[in-house]
């Protein structure tokens, strides 16, 4: 959709910023979260079908748990 098109609905430059902030940064968060987790691998296997579920259903929230909970869980390789 052209730019003039959205400006004519009555979507000026503020209200685009506003739908980026508030849609555009969840979706971002969301999508991290769940991607980190389907690429991570866990010390119990049953953990990572545990935080798909938040992630899932409660996409915000979850998310931000998971991030902020759950990257703690997973199992680290050191490479020396």
């Amino acid at each position: 959709m052209p730019l003039n098109t959205l400006l004519f609905i009555g979507l000026g430059g503020n209200e685009i910023l506003l739908l980026l902030f508030f849609l555009g940064i969840p979706a971002i968060l969301w999508l991290w979260a769940l991607v980190d987790l389907l690429r991570s691998d866990f010390k119990n296997s049953t953990n990572k079908l545990i935080w798909v579920i938040p992630i899932i259903f409660l996409p915000v929230l979850g998310a931000l748990l998971y991030l902020l909970i759950g990257r703690g869980q997973k199992v680290t390789t050191d490479i020396k």
